[in-house]
């Protein structure tokens, strides 16, 4: 069955295909015969004037997209689109952060529950930011924890001694990570700059020296393992993220790895959580669980043959299908 496909992302015009996983994604809904459009969250529009459930609307146009750098989409003309009305799944892709304009539009979203599906389910990542929802699984993962005040993080790091990382509680892509010696020396100061920079609380875990072995991004599709990609830290760096200066080799899972993945499948698949990128360091340590927008599917590709993208689609379609 030919589905209509809409893409919430940022610009196409900006993304970078050789490695974007939207563009990933909308290139196998093409190939699969499905029709592309795109909008960006700053159109929707709802009006509760129409009827019980109201009406929500986005701007958007239909989009045929190519693997060719420089020329790699033809856009159709804009139009007002009924979600509910022209579209059978959203695929809600823009990044980060996930702040309040990105809570909206989750609430906005959730209206059109029963009528098209949305991948991943609003609800669900509204509920499940990347830092929180991890603690559901906190036997998988390295002690933690999370709070602002100085007294409570030297408390932590006396119950914890040695190196420690500091970092947002909402942030991504490696961004504002921070290693802090063991004599502790910087956490007063990061302190501050967190509570004057940040509305929320922030994470402090140990350093853990097992990250020079990687940093693994491991992909599950409707709650099943699809593929993963070791990330290691480049020259001078201690983080593992492509986004700022990693590298990506092949993986396979530990059989921890292997546990972590059966722990989490069912309750990721029950909270339409279809796309999902977790992150375990040194084979063991589970320390993210993504849902926003997930990315790595292009170099899991590159490394194992597979067609990650594909097998997302083919998941949204089994979904859409069961509606």
């Amino acid at each position: 069955m030919k589905l209509r496909i809409a893409v919430q992302m940022d610009p196409i015009e900006t993304i970078n295909i050789a490695g974007d996983s939207s563009f990933a994604l909308m290139l196998a809904a093409q190939a699969r015969g499905h029709e592309v459009f795109h909008y960006d969250v700053r159109t929707l529009a709802y009006d509760s004037s129409s009827g019980a459930a109201g009406t929500l609307t986005a701007w958007g146009a239909p989009v045929t997209v190519r693997r060719e750098a420089g020329n790699h989409f033809t856009r159709g003309e804009y139009r007002l689109i009924d979600l509910a009305r022209d579209i059978d799944v959203i695929l809600m892709r823009q990044d980060p952060p996930f702040d309040l304009g990105y809570i909206t539009g989750t609430h906005l979203l959730e209206r059109l529950a029963g009528q098209t599906l949305v991948v991943n389910d609003p609800v669900s990542v509204r509920n499940a930011p990347e830092k929180v929802f991890v603690l559901d699984f906190a036997r998988f993962m390295p002690p933690t924890f999370i709070a602002r005040r100085i007294e409570d993080v030297r408390r932590f790091h006396a119950a914890h001694p040695g190196e420690l990382v500091v970092k947002p509680l909402h942030g991504n892509g490696g961004k504002a990570v921070f290693r802090v010696p063991a004599d502790g020396a910087n956490l007063g100061a990061l302190t501050e700059l967190f509570g004057q920079v940040w509305p929320e609380p922030f994470m402090v875990q140990p350093f853990l020296p097992s990250v020079s072995e990687g940093d693994k991004r491991i992909v599950l599709v409707d709650g099943e393992f699809a593929g993963a990609i070791n990330r290691k830290p480049g020259e001078g760096e201690f983080r593992s993220n492509l986004a700022v200066g990693g590298y990506a080799e092949a993986a396979t899972l530990t059989s921890r790895e292997e546990e972590i993945c059966s722990a989490m499948g069912p309750e990721l698949r029950a909270r339409g959580l279809v796309f999902v990128g977790i992150d375990v360091i040194g084979g063991q340590w589970l320390t993210e669980i993504n849902v926003t927008s997930p990315t790595g599917i292009v170099a899991i590709d590159k490394f194992n043959g597979t067609d990650t993208a594909a097998a997302l689609i083919e998941a949204c379609e089994q979904r859409h299908a069961a509606m």
